[in-house]
């Protein structure tokens, strides 16, 4: 709750990102934003996750008929850009943070299931797994037992950076009105809720971004460190 008489306050030591129109402290709020922030991102990652590895999975380990009908499936999905889509499937689904992370898990099956199948190809035909069929292995046995564990690394490092990715989308799309309403702390609420005031109190867009930009930055390095420690 916020105090009229101290609103638009510079940045200082009793409010360190300053305060908004309404008197309300903004660190405060970019804090609370964080949990949704978070939460919607990783909910977006999962299901873009989830999704793609089946696709990727039964694409590159089972071929032929498959590969090709859903190898199609992902160059469509691949050539509608990623915030259009999501964009389609939050306007189909309603305005609301929830499923604004089911509209951009959906724009990142195609991404994850390219890399699933481009792994599985590489694995599936290393010594190692004709010995395992060579000993009685099932197939079952080889996908989920010797195809799957040498294909986490790769995918744990395009999570990392799709939930960087999805941060900056969900955030795009609450700065457009898809997501929540207000007065939530989304971090692209608060930055479309100061842009009216950004020539006189730039702080109001310029702290909740810099925040959500240190995120991401961050994140990135993650996935990068995954790679590295991949290669």
């Amino acid at each position: 709750m916020g105090t009229p008489r101290n609103n638009f306050q510079p940045p200082s030591a009793q409010h360190l990102f300053g305060t908004d129109q309404l008197g309300r402290d903004i660190l405060a709020r970019v804090i609370h934003g964080a949990r949704p922030a978070v939460l919607t991102a990783l909910l977006s990652v999962v299901i873009g996750l989830v999704a793609g590895s089946l696709i990727g999975l039964v694409a590159g380990f089972f071929g032929r008929t498959s590969d090709a009908v859903l190898g199609r499936l992902i160059d469509i999905l691949l050539a509608v850009p990623p915030f259009l889509l999501a964009v389609i499937v939050v306007v189909s689904l309603g305005f609301a943070s929830v499923n604004a992370a089911v509209a951009v898990g959906v724009s990142s099956v195609a991404v994850f299931a390219r890399l699933i199948r481009s792994e599985v190809l590489r694995v599936k035909n290393l010594p190692f797994i004709e010995s395992s069929y060579l000993i009685g292995g099932s197939r079952s046995t080889v996908l989920f037992e010797h195809v799957l564990p040498n294909t986490y690394r790769s995918v744990l490092a395009l999570s990392a950076l799709q939930f960087g990715l999805a941060i900056i989308t969900i955030s795009a799309l609450a700065f457009l009105g898809y997501g929540n309403p207000p007065p939530s702390p989304d971090w692209g609420l608060l930055i479309a809720d100061g842009k009216d005031f950004l020539y006189r109190y730039p702080w109001l867009v310029y702290a909740p971004g810099s925040v959500m930009v240190v995120t991401v930055l961050a994140l990135n390095q993650f996935s990068r460190s995954i790679s590295k420690g991949a290669s």
